[in-house]
């Protein structure tokens, strides 16, 4: 068994040695560590297309496997290494473990579930982990759960297109109290941009705001870990939502002058109230 372990917090990151040593374990696998040289927190799916990436061997220490370090993003890590770095696509593929939650719509911001969303592109099982803590917390129990999660979703098969998302609470094992399928839920923040000025008399803006909540019936993923259990989200490739295409199609959207395949608003009668 080949398995790629990458992240958003950067090639030393407490959270994916806590990975490495755990699947590191698994007798006749082969663990291969690449990922980014540095923190790339909140960078969503961005890939790298104006500049090089370069690599560079790295030692984690305490007997684990040395690890490639990228310049570039977690999506760059699992291209580069499917396509470039392996000698053939791993089997599985886990993002992690993540120092903070990826929970409801922060999915979206996520670079260690990107880096799954790549795996799950490239038709590999992909899970992404992540610890709902920042403080005083540690990994091993997070890393020894999702090698868990893992052998399920290799033994039963993930759906194409699908990857797991993992969210552990910052429990001793003994203390958590199980674990949920679970939805996304929707979250709601309140973008604040402090404006600050440099020693250049520069102005500068930095994103502060601050979580108000959101929508958490008992089967979403947060009201899950507020309940002290591990959240199991799977999350498809297909954003579309399937239950509006009958309705934006009955606006019957044309273009101005109807064109060849029939009739629409003309070029000076806009549609709808704009």
């Amino acid at each position: 068994m080949l398995i790629l372990l990458t992240n958003d917090d950067g090639v030393y990151a407490e959270g994916l040695r806590a990975l490495a040593r755990e699947f590191s374990r698994i007798r006749g696998a082969t663990v291969h560590v690449i990922a980014p040289e540095r923190e790339c927190s909140a960078g969503g799916h961005a890939v790298t297309l104006n500049r090089p990436l370069h690599i560079a061997e790295v030692a984690l220490g305490d007997g684990l496997p040395r690890a490639t370090s990228v310049t570039g993003t977690p999506a760059d890590c699992v291209k580069l290494a499917v396509k470039a770095l392996l000698d053939r696509p791993p089997d599985l593929i886990v993002s992690g473990v993540n120092r903070g939650p990826n929970l409801s719509t922060d999915v979206f911001y996520s670079g260690t579930v990107s880096a799954a969303v790549e795996g799950a592109i490239h038709g590999i099982p992909s899970l992404a982990v992540s610890l709902t803590a920042y403080e005083g917390v540690g990994f091993d129990v997070a890393a020894r759960i999702t090698r868990l999660v893992a052998g399920e979703a290799l033994s039963r098969g993930l759906p194409p297109h699908t990857l797991l998302n993992i969210n552990v609470p910052p429990l001793d094992i003994d203390d958590i109290c199980g674990v949920a399928v679970t939805r996304l839920g929707v979250a709601r923040y309140r973008d604040v941009f402090d404006r600050r000025t440099d020693p250049r008399g520069r102005t500068y803006f930095w994103l502060t705001g601050e979580f108000l909540d959101g929508e958490w019936p008992d089967d979403t993923d947060v009201a899950a870990v507020r309940r002290n259990e591990v959240s199991v989200t799977p999350i498809q490739l297909d954003l579309t939502d399937h239950g509006a295409l009958e309705a934006v199609r009955s606006w019957g959207l044309a273009l101005p002058g109807g064109g060849p395949r029939g009739q629409g608003v003309s070029g000076d009668e806009p549609g709808g109230h704009l």
